[in-house]
Parts: C-alpha cells; structure tokens; sequence
C-alpha cells in the first residue's frame, strides 16, 4: 500500500480558537443532515460571506476555520519510494434515474434519483447529487486542472464519501453537453427524464485513485468525509468549461494543511 505522511504547519492562533470554542460549548461537529446539502447556503465565494469568513458566519460553521482535516489538499507523493501497492477496490453502480439540474447560485448540481452506488473498499455509498468548481479545488502534485467534478455519496450510518474527477480541456463531453443544453436559472430546477445520463458518461476509463480522510470544501465544512481522488481526469472541451465558467468564473476554495494525514495511492489493474 501506497502511504504518505505529508505534515503542514499548525498555526498558534488556530489552536487558541479550538480550546476557546470547546471551553465555551460551541465546538460541536455533528454529521449534515441531506437537506444540508441542498438548502440555500448563506455563504458565498465573494463579497462580506467570502470563504474567508465562512469560519466567523455561523457557529455551525467554525470548522471551516479550525478543522485540521480540511479538503481540498494538495496530493503531492513520489509513489516510486513506496513498497507496496494497494490495488484499487472501487466499483460504481448505474442505475437507470430521473436527474434534477439546480442552478445553486455558486455551482451547478445535478440530484439523484435512489439506486446509483458506489463501493468504496468494500463499503456501499449512495450518491446525493454531483457537482462541479472551477479551476479544480485539489491538486496533483501542485498541478490544477480547469475543473472539478464530485459526486457526493452518503452510506447507512450517514458518513460521506466524495468520489473526485478532475477536469481538463479536450474532446466535447455528450453527457455535459446534456446538462448543458438543460441549464435552468439561479433558484431553478430541470427534471432530465431516465436515461438521459449515466454516471459511467461522467467517468475515466481506469480508476487508480488517492483516498485521504478530509472534509466538506463548502460549509459547514463536516470532517471525516472520505475523498477519493481519481487519479486520470475526464475531458471537456474549451466551450464546455467557458459555458460554466461564464455563470461561476471562479467556485473553488483554496489548498488546506495536510496536518500529517495520510494519503493512500491505490493502482488500477
């Protein structure tokens, strides 16, 4: 198995506000509800709720700003130095759903319909919804792709798990130009009929992942999310990613401490 222990430097004002916030009752880090996930947020990436000040709106909220597992990070790992491989446990389930588009306001979100799964390592998710940001939020290696994509998973006992795809530029994508075509305005929804899309439309052909423990990236920020990582990216074409970008130009909250986590490299036969 591929592991690595990336430390990042712990900030003593960081510490203070964690022993203050415990001492005083409001340190409290409970699981999301799924409503959570599509209620209208009271944060935004710009203006006086700018993800600058998402820790000081709600107390709700304190973990976006002293959580020590925060996502995105940047993977930066030599797996040549590594002795052993772990081989990648990872399988999607497709099923044959009705898809909601909704404009949040600060991304595109795609619902689903009960039935598309994933087994990560053995254990079952359910998918939520997906979404995208632009450029990527997690880097490979310091390097950003122009997009990102998640699909947001919940299992029995309410963990999460975060399936990420990032994105470059290339060939036209037919399932987001799907979506695309299907854009509602801010506030609004579109009902895509069965079959329009499949999960596997979104996905690369081969699965080697980076799995790490981390966080929500927007608010409340929860923690003890599984991220997986896709290690090779999805391709749109130019025009794909100006059309979300001229809506969102930019969705995506910066790097996060790695704070000695570790991160598994996992290889696809």
């Amino acid at each position: 198995m591929h592991c690595f222990k990336l430390v990042g430097p712990l900030q003593t004002w960081i510490l203070i506000r964690v022993l203050i916030l415990t001492l005083t009752g409001f340190f409290l880090v409970v699981a999301p509800p799924a409503e959570a996930l599509a209620n209208s947020p009271q944060w935004s990436y710009g203006g006086d709720a700018n993800l600058t000040q998402w820790g000081q709106i709600k107390d709700d909220f304190v973990l976006c700003e002293i959580g020590q597992q925060q996502s995105p990070i940047n993977i930066n790992v030599d797996i040549d130095q590594s002795v052993e491989d772990t081989p990648a446990a990872l399988a999607f389930h497709d099923a044959s759903a009705p898809w909601k588009i909704i404009n949040r306001g600060y991304t595109v979100q795609v619902n689903a319909a009960p039935g598309n799964t994933v087994q990560i390592e053995g254990e079952e998710y359910e998918l939520l919804q997906f979404h995208f940001h632009i450029p990527s939020e997690h880097r490979i290696a310091g390097s950003r792709a122009e997009m990102e994509l998640h699909l947001v998973h919940r299992n029995r006992t309410g963990a999460f798990a975060v399936v990420s795809i990032l994105i470059k530029a290339g060939a036209n994508n037919p399932a987001i130009a799907t979506l695309w075509e299907h854009l509602p305005d801010v506030g609004k929804t579109y009902q895509l009929a069965p079959n329009t899309i499949h999960i596997s439309d979104l996905l690369p052909p081969h699965f080697t992942y980076y799995s790490y423990s981390g966080s929500l990236t927007t608010p409340p920020c929860n923690e003890e999310v599984q991220w997986t990582v896709l290690a090779e990216p999805i391709y749109l074409s130019k025009n794909q990613i100006a059309t979300f970008a001229s809506l969102y130009p930019i969705n995506s909250r910066p790097l996060q401490p790695t704070n000695g986590r570790t991160i598994g490299y996992h290889s696809a036969p």
